[in-house]
């Protein structure tokens, strides 16, 4: 009888003393592989030109609005599309940089901040601001460049995913450096 007794009771501790409270692991985001950062030309039919990331192509906008040389630069394996709207100026600069800086601040209400940074090339004539948009704002880039007489270029990168500024850092980090490239390399035809 003890003999039963006493197996039983180590039987029932070992029950006991395996069962582990379960633990779930913190919620992880999938690992983006980038491509090499390598430039070429973009040299279209545009009044303008700059350098694109190879990883990247031009598509026409399509959109029920779009007009003549409004582009967008695709990410295909970042899901993100840069929006590229051109204008021609004349005499209406400061409607264009207001709208432009209207546009950015309207992500305020998802902002954690809004910085902006200044472009001016007086060799090429390209003045612009690239504002960045930090917090989970649909649109984390958003950048004007023009030659303040005749050219006036925006730019706003959104992603075909739900924002989460967490997820998307890396992705934010490798795509600034484009737009930067971009901007920097703006020239414009007459």
């Amino acid at each position: 009888m003890i003999y039963k007794l006493l197996t039983f009771i180590i039987f029932l501790l070992l029950i006991v003393s395996c069962s582990d409270t379960y633990t779930p692991k913190p919620r992880g985001y999938f690992r983006i592989e980038f491509p090499d950062k390598e430039y070429v030309d973009y040299n279209g039919n545009e009044p303008y030109t700059f350098k694109i990331p190879k990883y990247s192509y031009m598509k026409k906008d399509s959109s029920e609005f779009a007009e003549e040389w409004w582009n967008n630069l695709v990410f295909p394996t970042l899901k993100g599309k840069l929006h590229l709207s051109y204008k021609r100026l004349n005499n209406n600069l400061n409607n264009f940089v207001e709208d432009s800086r209207m546009l950015a601040y309207k992500h305020t209400i998802k902002a954690d901040a809004i910085e902006e940074q200044v472009f001016i090339n007086n060799h090429k004539k390209v003045y612009g601001i690239l504002y960045e948009i930090k917090g989970n704002a649909a649109s984390p880039f958003q950048f004007f460049a023009t030659d303040s007489t005749q050219h006036f270029l925006r730019g706003s990168l959104y992603f075909n995913v739900y924002p989460n500024k967490d997820s998307l850092a890396p992705v934010f980090d490798f795509i600034k450096k484009d737009i930067l490239v971009l901007i920097e390399s703006i020239e414009w035809k007459n």
